[in-house]
């Protein structure tokens, strides 16, 4: 057997051979590690990758919230998309989450914002330019200056010219059939002043006041006020100082129909044509009447009939009538506090007086100044002068013709200042100057019918009436023949300390002012009644801004919606409806009759304090 033969390898070329074999071990390593990497990277970017991109790259819709409206924003690219790596703090991760989504969101708003900003602005001059529109807006913001001490007060006054006002004066023989009024228009309205001989009254600030001098009081009072103004594109109210009152006393009697309408017509005639009656078509005015409402209702234009028609005039339906006595079933006069015999020039007189009421010794539970009906049936005066007659604790003050102390403003005080409780039921009409009379002296006063004073001074009196008063429903009295004594003797004395303190403290705005001077801090009558006159003509404005209308007011329920509360629109059945519920005369006035005829005998009894 042939062998092949063995090869013979130098030791030089044996190092050669196992390099080379080392290089292509490393290239192969190098490229199969190169091949791992890419196939990693392929996987990571391509197919992980590539879904979130094909996802992101849709449309995405974001809803945005504005404070008016909701809207939508549309981004035609894709928003950026951040893979975080895993974490062992996975809150962490989520508050980086929802705080890219909060940045995210918030430069949707600011992106929609920017859109919307030119569409707000114009909506809102639009707003501003509508409002513009209204005439008495310049007045309505008044009130926004902080530093006028005036701003959403100011008062404009009507220069009327004389034979509405001041030539009546001149005539004050003839503003009455049976008073000669001279004295009583004396000093701004007070009348001559009292002397206090038997210490009954202050030493001054005292006067003998005609119950049915408010025109003259109220209008010179007006003169003091401190927010007047002769621009009326400000004005918050404007004054008409019309004589109402003495214009009607001057031809109530003897007098046609003509000649009692012709003043009421002639002053409606001459405001309707002034520019400022055409702001509100006259719903900012107002005048006062120191007469009850009656006087100024004549239904028909038979020469029989009572009064004018100045509250029937279309253009005075508009405005508003403060009366000392106004109607349960109208909108258009506002009851207002007859006028007393204190007319203090300062806040002192008032505190002083009240101090002295506070401390007096009151010997009589109760007491009642005034004469019988005995024409009226429904009258329950007899009723009342009977139990006084008869009671141990009761004090009568007969008023009649002729001679009497009921006609002396120091008895009448005087007898007041010594009760614990003034009786005080309806006079010819609903009210009495009486009542205000009773409580100047501190006298708890015993209403009988809520129009006496409940539904009358709304303005003036807490719709709490229990507060300050007693109320004894006039049926318990005639029918059911109920001891005044014994009602009111139950009152627990403490509670009788609290009402008599509450009244006390309502003197200051029962009572009207020296009108040749002004009240420091305290608001008299007229201050309590200014406001409220500029409380409802700013209302209205406002209401008529955001489009408010009262569609469902009944104006034959206007005493209910006197004794509403604040925010309150509708009114209901109500407890004292059967006071109110009279039935309508052939013309379509409540009680129109009867009230006439309220008025009138008012009238005739005047002359029982003259």
């Amino acid at each position: 057997m042939r062998r092949r033969p063995t090869a013979t390898i130098l030791p030089e070329q044996m190092d050669k051979g196992v390099s080379k074999n080392q290089q292509n071990r490393l290239c192969f390593l190098a490229s199969l590690s190169a091949f791992f990497w890419i196939l990693l990277l392929y996987f990571h970017f391509v197919v992980l990758g590539g879904s979130k991109v094909n996802e992101s790259s849709q449309l995405i819709t974001i809803p945005v919230a504005t404070e008016s409206s909701y809207s939508t924003q549309v981004f035609t690219s894709p928003p950026k998309v951040i893979d975080l790596p895993k974490s062992r703090y996975p809150e962490l991760i989520k508050e980086t989450s929802h705080d890219n989504s909060s940045k995210e969101k918030e430069t949707a708003q600011w992106t929609t914002f920017k859109k919307e900003t030119p569409d707000l602005e114009k909506k809102k001059e639009s707003r501003d330019q509508e409002l513009e529109n209204y005439p008495f807006m310049r007045a309505l913001r008044t009130v926004e200056n902080k530093s006028d001490p005036c701003g959403g007060r100011y008062i404009y006054v009507h220069d009327l010219p004389p034979r509405f006002n001041e030539d009546m004066l001149k005539e004050c023989k003839s503003l009455s059939l049976w008073t000669n009024m001279c004295k009583f228009t004396s000093n701004a309205g007070c009348g001559p002043p009292l002397e206090n001989v038997e210490g009954v009254f202050s030493n001054t600030g005292w006067y003998a006041t005609n119950q049915f001098a408010v025109d003259v009081i109220f209008s010179n009072r007006m003169k003091q006020y401190e927010c007047l103004t002769n621009d009326s594109s400000i004005a918050a109210a404007i004054f008409v100082p019309f004589y109402a009152g003495f214009d009607i006393a001057r031809y109530l009697w003897g007098y046609n129909t003509s000649m009692r309408d012709a003043a009421s017509l002639d002053l409606v005639d001459w405001l309707m044509k002034r520019p400022e009656w055409k702001i509100m078509g006259g719903k900012d005015h107002f005048l006062v009447a120191g007469r009850i409402t009656w006087d100024f209702r004549r239904l028909t234009d038979l020469e029989s009939d009572w009064g004018n028609k100045l509250l029937f005039l279309p253009a005075a339906k508009n405005m508003s009538m403060l009366v000392v006595e106004s109607s349960p079933w109208n909108a258009n006069d506002f009851g207002i506090p007859y006028p007393t015999y204190f007319h203090p020039a300062k806040d002192a007189d008032v505190f002083i007086w009240q101090g002295r009421m506070r401390k007096l010794e009151r010997k009589w539970l109760f007491s009642f100044a005034g004469a019988p009906r005995p024409g009226n049936t429904k009258s329950i005066r007899g009723q009342l002068i009977d139990q006084c007659r008869t009671s141990k604790v009761g004090k009568l003050l007969e008023c009649d013709f002729g001679e009497s102390k009921c006609h002396s403003p120091s008895s009448i005080m005087q007898m007041f200042q010594s009760s614990l409780f003034c009786l005080q039921p309806q006079g010819d009409s609903y009210t009495r100057r009486s009542a205000f009379d009773s409580m100047l002296a501190g006298c708890i006063p015993v209403f009988f019918h809520p129009g006496s004073a409940y539904t009358q001074y709304t303005w003036h009196l807490p719709k709490n009436f229990s507060s300050y008063s007693v109320f004894i429903p006039e049926d318990d009295i005639r029918k059911r023949n109920v001891s005044i004594e014994e009602r009111l003797s139950q009152i627990p004395p403490e509670e009788v300390k609290a009402m008599r303190e509450e009244v006390i403290s309502l003197i200051p705005s029962l009572i009207y002012a020296d009108p040749r001077s002004k009240l420091e801090t305290l608001k008299d009558a007229f201050d309590v009644a200014v406001q409220a006159v500029i409380g409802k003509v700013t209302k209205l404005r406002k209401d008529i801004i955001e489009g408010l209308t009262d569609e469902n007011f009944v104006e034959e329920n206007s005493w209910k919606y006197d004794l509403l509360e604040e925010g309150q629109r509708e009114v209901g059945p109500h407890e004292w409806d059967p006071f109110f519920s009279k039935p309508k005369d052939q013309n379509g006035d409540s009680g129109g009759s009867s009230s006439s005829e309220a008025a009138k005998n008012s009238w005739k009894n005047e002359q029982r304090e003259q």
